[in-house]
């Protein structure tokens, strides 16, 4: 070996070592790299055997001897990868554990089954999750763990409780994948919820049966707190206070909800790490110092140690309360790992605790990786461990009045900075004042609303508890009146289009590597940061996107995208619009130029193509007269058999491709299809390729 590769060898082990004498700091890696194995499950094209899985399971054993008996130079070498196979394992086991049917086929009957969760849609029908499913002439192997059915209609002969067993004649189908390639894909979450079939129902649902004895009886009890709640505090501000004391949004308007989101304040809605911090945090304070104003027990009694162990107590019991979701689950699990440091004479705030609720809970649920709660709360705990510890000896020279108005404002700035590019690529909108909304509104939060749901909780069973309740209530109005003005301000909101796949991941670990590593090369993870922000910037969307029926088409153009129809396929229409980052509704979007001719035969032009869509009654036997003066004819029906001289989009078609993006290139049309992979979520569907088509000589 010449002089050159020796150099080189001698440096990379050099650098191994470092890493080795370093192993302490590298910790907060460990959930960086789990999490790099598990993204990479979910990105994966194919459904992996188990052949995959045992050459995983065979390198993350082989890694893992390294990491324990190997030289100490090659040992943190070992670790990285190691971890990444560990993602791609746990992905894979906890996928195949949820494993359950998913409704084959369109459904229209009777369907029974006893209720376990009660919320409403987003179009505000009352909405009812159903498990022990019965369906009419379906077999039991094939029936839904669970199944979800928004009520339509009257539904004054039931008054739903958890635990109720009801029969309703209900239109139910499988969970619908992505309404375009790369988008949201409904079907996956679906199948992490084992909900294996959704619709709706016009007729009234009927009580077969009470709830059994000790059966769902906190469901019960968060039911009744909640009416509880909501009568002793009225209106939209009672609502918001029984769905922050048990998680249950079901009594929130439509409005209340549109304001939130549109004032940044919609995350004070779901229950996650704020809520369990602020309580954990006033229930670990009041009992610390109330413990020192004990001379008696302050002298006997580790009173840090025993508040801690109180707070954690009282977050599980918070987190059973509210419905034990994926948010609320994963906001206890870093509140316990905090405060558990607290039980070990640890500092509870830093990026060791951070990493270490990481790595649990994506061990424990792979899945949420890929939610936006997950991302955005670390996100934002990362980014204010990091920014306060960056900051404490500024801090600790400030005047004692400057202390908490500065950690207000920088918290507030820090934590909306870090989640605010998770917000626009999931949710295609930022608030514009929602810092202005989160100062005004957050610290009524941790001061007055928590504070006073744990008085009350504590206080109910004596009685007592109105006093809180009313602390509660000023508490929340203010909130809610907080939202509704900023809500109202112009330009409150503004639009964002989606990236592209990758863009959140390497903007992730661009930020990751600035805050994580030591030294002058952390400024190395700008690059990454600095390409994702570019790549967002030159995002393209489709020219023309078919929905799964080919019923509507959405054809963009420089004052925005034009949609085909008014109604109809009101979801597809609305995340094509959300993802191009416009804040028009359908009925905008359709009174667009672009189509022309009567609803039934649309036409429009793309890249010099001449296209119609035919549909409705009569559409299949319009095709040979659309074929003669259309270069391309989107027809929502079956295409009888041909030959034409058009090129056909037909139902059969899109049945084999899913929603289509089409893209001019060079005279021809490129096809890219939805269903381009097989995975345990997607069930058998067929898989499509690109393709190309070429226009048909006239």
């Amino acid at each position: 070996m010449g002089r050159p590769g020796l150099r080189v060898l001698t440096l990379a082990r050099g650098g191994a070592l470092a890493l080795a004498e370093a192993r302490g700091l590298l910790f907060p890696w460990v959930p960086v790299f789990i999490a790099t194995g598990i993204g990479l499950w979910f990105a994966l094209p194919f459904e992996p055997g188990a052949l995959f899985y045992a050459l995983a399971l065979m390198g993350l054993v082989g890694l893992g001897l390294i990491a324990w008996r190997g030289p100490e130079w090659a040992q943190p070498m070992a670790i990285a990868p190691a971890c990444v196979l560990l993602g791609l394992l746990a992905a894979g086991i906890r996928t195949h554990t949820l494993v359950a049917p998913v409704l084959g086929f369109r459904y229209y009957g009777p369907v029974e089954g006893r209720i376990v969760v009660i919320d409403r849609s987003r179009t505000d029908f009352l909405r009812l999750t159903l498990d022990r499913v019965v369906l009419a002439r379906t077999p039991s192997a094939r029936l839904p763990a669970r199944v979800r059915i928004s009520l339509h209609g009257d539904q004054s002969f039931l008054v739903p409780e958890p635990g109720q067993v009801i029969v309703v004649t209900a239109s139910l189908a499988p969970p619908e994948g992505p309404v375009e390639p790369g988008g949201f894909d409904f079907r996956r979450m679906a199948f992490f919820d084992r909900l294996g079939a959704v619709g709706y129902a016009r007729t009234p649902a009927l009580l077969l049966a009470p709830p059994a004895a000790g059966e769902q009886w906190l469901n019960r009890l968060r039911a009744r707190i909640r009416a509880a709640v909501e009568a002793e505090i009225p209106g939209d501000a009672g609502a918001f206070a029984a769905a922050l004391l048990t998680g249950d949004r079901a009594g929130i308007s439509p409005q209340v909800l549109d304001d939130m989101r549109r004032s940044n304040l919609a995350h004070l809605l779901a229950i996650s790490g704020l809520h369990m911090g602020l309580l954990a945090g006033f229930v670990f304070a009041a009992l610390r110092y109330g413990l020192a104003l004990v001379p008696v027990l302050a002298l006997r009694v580790n009173g840090k140690k025993l508040a801690a162990g109180v707070a954690i107590a009282a977050g599980w019991g918070y987190l059973l309360l509210s419905g034990g979701n994926v948010a609320t689950e994963r906001a206890f699990v870093m509140v316990a790992v905090m405060l558990g440091a607290v039980l070990f004479d640890r500092r509870a705030l830093t990026l060791r605790s951070v990493a270490l609720a990481a790595v649990v809970l994506l061990l424990l649920q792979p899945e949420t990786l890929t939610e936006a709660g997950f991302q955005m709360s670390f996100a934002a705990t990362v980014a204010l461990v990091a920014g306060f510890a960056a900051l404490r000896g500024r801090m600790q020279r400030m005047r004692r009045w400057a202390g908490p108005l500065f950690t207000l404002v920088f918290s507030s700035l820090l934590a909306g900075a870090a989640t605010a590019p998770v917000a626009a690529a999931i949710f295609n909108r930022v608030a514009g004042y929602g810092l202005i909304a989160n100062l005004l509104a957050v610290p009524v939060m941790g001061l007055a609303v928590m504070p006073a749901a744990v008085t009350a909780g504590l206080l109910a069973p004596f009685g007592l508890e109105t006093p809180a309740l009313w602390v509660m209530q000023q508490g929340t109005t203010w909130i809610l009146m907080v939202s509704q003005l900023v809500a109202g301000f112009n330009g409150s909101v503004r639009g964002i289009v989606s990236p592209q796949p990758w863009v959140l991941p390497v903007m992730a670990f661009g930020a990751l590597w600035l805050i994580l590593w030591r030294g002058r090369l952390r400024f190395g993870g700008l690059l990454p940061v600095l390409a994702a922000i570019w790549g967002w910037g030159i995002a393209e969307r489709p020219p023309l996107l078919i929905s799964a029926d080919g019923g509507l088409l959405g054809l963009y153009q420089a004052e925005g995208r034009s949609l085909s129809a008014e109604k109809g396929a009101g979801f597809a229409a609305r995340s094509w619009l959300e993802n191009d980052g416009d804040l028009s509704d359908q009925p905008t979007a359709a009174a667009r130029a672009g189509f022309s001719g009567p609803k039934g035969a649309r036409r429009f032009d793309i890249a010099g193509w001449r296209a119609v869509q035919l549909k409705g009654k009569g559409a299949a036997e319009a095709l040979v007269d659309a074929c003669q003066s259309a270069d391309l004819v989107i027809l929502a029906a079956m295409a009888p058999e041909g030959p034409y001289n058009c090129v056909v989009i037909d139902r059969r078609m899109l049945a084999r491709t899913g929603p289509l993006a089409i893209w001019p290139e060079a005279g021809r049309l490129r096809l890219e299809p939805t269903a381009t992979r097989r995975r345990l979520w997607t069930g058998k569907q067929r898989v499509a390729e690109k393709r190309q088509l070429t226009r048909p000589l006239q």
